[in-house]
Order: C-alpha cells, then structure tokens, then sequence
C-alpha cells in the first residue's frame, strides 16, 4: 500500500492556487479539467517531495463549503518554521496558532483546511514575537 493523495474541495481555484502555491509554497504537479462532469483536479505537492500530494477539488458549478476543520489537517515540515511563518504573515496570512514552542504552527486555507507546520527535526529556540503572540481564531 502507498499514499497517494488527500483531497480538498475549494471553492475558488485562483485564492486557493495562490494559497497553496505562492504563499505556502507547494508546487502544481498536474492538471485535469472534465468538462462533462464540470469539475478541475489540481495535484500539488511540496518542492522536491511529490510522494504526498495534495489534489484540491474544484466544483465549477457553485456549492457551499463549510466546518473545514472537519477534515482534519494537512502537515508539512519546515526548514525554519519562524521564516515561513513570517513569509505568510507578510503574505496576509493569519498565523491562527502561532510557533509559540518553535516547533509547531497552524494557518488556514481560504476555504478553512487546516495547515499544520513542523519544525523539521529539533525545535528552534523560542522568540519573539512568536512566543508571546496568542491563537487567532480556529485551527
């Protein structure tokens, strides 16, 4: 048995690309648009890493996504999970559940998936302003 994906639906294809992709950083491995069943499927995946992807599921014709959280999470480790976090913040990006502990984070899509980010191997000496910065909403 092998991992093969987990699958998102997304309410917008251009916000969600632009979350996945140019702030979170994952990149578009492959693309396929069904006409017939009026539906895209996006397969991304992190740089270097496309074992575990992600497919994020567009519906062309309208539907109500709600309760995110439902689903779980997706996880990825990090080389510096204060730069990255940094990098999203700046990117407009809520930091729901801060780097408090230099080890873990949470931020969510724009369609409320749950994005857990890990310190890859030893967690980073705590800092400022992460380490007094308080949870913002859910995560």
């Amino acid at each position: 048995m092998k991992y093969l994906h987990t699958m998102v639906r997304v309410s917008n294809l251009d916000d969600s690309l632009d979350f996945y992709c140019q702030k979170l950083g994952l990149v578009e491995l492959r693309r396929f648009e069904n006409e017939n069943g009026r539906f895209t499927l996006v397969f991304l995946a992190a740089p270097a890493d496309d074992e575990a992807q992600v497919e994020l599921t567009y519906n062309w014709d309208p539907e109500e996504y709600d309760g995110g959280r439902n689903f779980g999470h997706l996880a990825y480790a990090v080389d510096d999970i204060y730069a990255v976090c940094q990098k999203l913040m700046d990117a407009g990006v809520t930091i729901n559940r801060p780097p408090r502990d230099g080890r873990m984070a949470f931020v969510r899509s724009p369609d409320g998936i749950s994005i857990e980010l890990l310190q890859a191997g030893e967690a980073l000496a705590a800092a400022e302003p992460w380490a007094s910065m308080e949870n913002s909403g859910e995560w």
